[in-house]
């Protein structure tokens, strides 16, 4: 107790670079809390330094009060994104002829980018800023503000967003069925700053009240999650057995036409694997996933290739794989529309059906029309061999696919963002992520993209069946239990049943509609405790 006054006065009354470097190390600390460590006892380091540095933004002019809050949450947001985002960087190295030189805008600029989204918020903590614990609930309020803004601004970006520091362990997680990522955000940031008044408590207060409401809202989360995940397995849709093929490929042979009949053939092999003396390959399964972008050519438009898929298909038996689809041409183009798709191929080499990716990566799939020239003038262009990059889907609808129930189909980070699992119409049986994430190796970047895509078999209450071409291919019931997998890296196959589907949660129902709530009643009693 009496050391927690002497640290909290050191941040408050830093100044210069000292205190851009206590933001940026306090930053830091949160990427801790991220899968794969998932230390999410760390989020209070970020969270109580970020009040501690609010309090410090001090100046003769409102102005200058405001600036220094604003350059405070840029080095703390700066800290946090560069140490989660580090292993962007290993994308640039695929094809390092091409990309190396452009590194740093992955692993520095990005990171600086982000970092405005928390500058803002701490600026309007600070117009705002109440004593005691009056201020942990703006925080909490305008951080979660912020982070959902990230999610939605210019496409939108919702990686590592801070309630992924809750994310990890199962009970508490439980919890974004109810209030879904964003609402986790606002437990985050408020659980994680509450000992802050502990260190800066005014004589007469008291200081454990915080803190102890931070206890019991975490033993609340728990004692849900813990009640809401029975003992038991979830059981599983009668009739259906799927084999997950994880080629693990490396990146810069996956898009190379000279190597198409290799990757073919070593699909092929390698799905008609035994996987124990009872199975017998492909012959025991109903449906055969494949990855995201699983060919350098278009499926579609390869009869040899369906016809040899349809010679491994046993009958009745289904393959679901990422493919590059055509479009038809349109008036005035020289060329068809290229699609990041999901093809259904049925066992007769007959593609039965598809669907078009909606929510395309900025920079890796297409270049945005506003910057597409200047990006072009420096050399750069998108990172997949596509001229011109990718087209966009239309709109999301389920995914029909015999002998399952429909699926909510999202190829690659199109997992990341709540409330855009649910596709129109009705309620999908499960969710179905096909992703590549050969660009980033062995780094903490798959495992992060797994965890967001548990968090969505959370939200919605769905199964969660994800196909990576490197790894972490995993089934998923829908309390974010893992049910099988297979680890990065690997070279495999996974034979696993499907589980059943949830009934509908409340986040699946109302989406952020609760989260608003939340951030309004926190602004609410921050405003009010200030005028008191």
């Amino acid at each position: 107790m009496t050391s927690l006054p002497v640290l909290a006065d050191r941040v408050i009354l830093a100044w210069g670079w000292p205190r851009r470097l206590i933001a940026l190390l306090c930053g830091a600390c949160g990427a801790l809390a991220l899968a794969p460590l998932d230390l999410w006892p760390l989020m209070v380091v970020p969270m109580t330094a970020a009040v501690w540095l609010i309090d410090g933004s001090v100046a003769q002019s409102r102005r200058g009060r405001l600036w220094a809050a604003a350059t405070a949450g840029w080095w703390w947001g700066f800290g946090y994104h560069l140490a989660g985002l580090w292993w962007l960087g290993a994308a640039f190295l695929v094809e390092a002829d091409k990309f190396a030189w452009a590194m740093p805008l992955g692993v520095v600029a990005l990171p600086a980018f982000l970092a405005l989204f928390p500058a803002a918020g701490f600026v309007l903590a600070r117009a705002i800023w109440p004593t005691g614990a009056g201020r942990i609930l703006v925080l909490a309020a305008v951080l979660a503000l912020s982070e959902w803004l990230r999610g939605h601004i210019l496409t939108g970006f919702p990686w590592n967003v801070y309630g992924m520091m809750l994310a990890g362990p199962a009970w508490f997680a439980q919890s974004a069925s109810l209030i879904g990522l964003y609402g986790l955000t606002a437990l985050a940031v408020a659980i994680g700053a509450a000992p802050a008044v502990l260190g800066t408590s005014e004589e007469g207060s008291a200081p454990w009240r915080a803190p102890m409401l931070a206890v019991l809202a975490l033993a609340a989360m728990a004692g849900f999650g813990a009640w809401r995940i029975p003992a038991e397995p979830v059981a599983a849709v009668s009739g259906v057995k799927l084999r997950l093929m994880q080629p693990n490929l490396p990146q810069d042979a996956k898009f190379s036409p000279r190597n198409s009949e290799m990757i073919l053939s070593q699909y092929l092999a390698l799905s008609d694997r035994a996987t124990s003396p009872a199975t017998t390959g492909v012959q025991d399964v109903t449906h055969l996933i494949w990855p995201e972008s699983a060919f350098p050519f278009l499926l579609g438009r390869t009869p040899q290739a369906l016809a040899r898929i349809a010679a491994l298909l046993p009958p009745n038996a289904t393959l679901i794989t990422g493919a590059a689809r055509a479009g038809e041409t349109l008036p005035g183009e020289s060329r068809p529309p290229i699609y990041n798709s999901i093809q259904v191929v049925n066992d007769e080499g007959v593609i039965t059906g598809s669907y078009d990716k909606v929510h395309l990566v900025p920079f890796g799939e297409y270049l945005p029309p506003l910057l597409k020239r200047l990006i072009r003038a420096v050399g750069l262009s998108e990172f997949v061999s596509v001229p011109g990059g990718f087209a966009s889907g239309s709109r999301r609808t389920p995914l029909q696919i015999r002998g399952l129930p429909p699926a909510t189909a999202l190829i690659c980070y199109e997992v990341i963002f709540p409330g855009e699992a649910m596709p129109s119409g009705p309620r999908p049986g499960f969710i179905l992520n096909l992703t590549n994430d050969g660009w980033f190796g062995q780094t903490s970047g798959p495992y992060q993209h797994l965890a967001q895509a548990r968090l969505r078999a959370i939200e919605e209450g769905l199964p969660l069946v994800r196909v990576a071409n490197t790894g972490i291919s995993a089934v998923v019931d829908h309390y974010g239990r893992i049910r099988a997998a297979l680890p990065l890296g690997e070279t495999g196959v996974l034979d696993t049943s499907l589980p059943r589907a949830g009934p509908a949660t409340a986040y699946s129902r109302f989406g952020d509609l609760f989260f608003a709530g939340v951030v309004a009643s926190l602004m609410l009693a921050g405003v009010l405790m200030r005028r008191r």
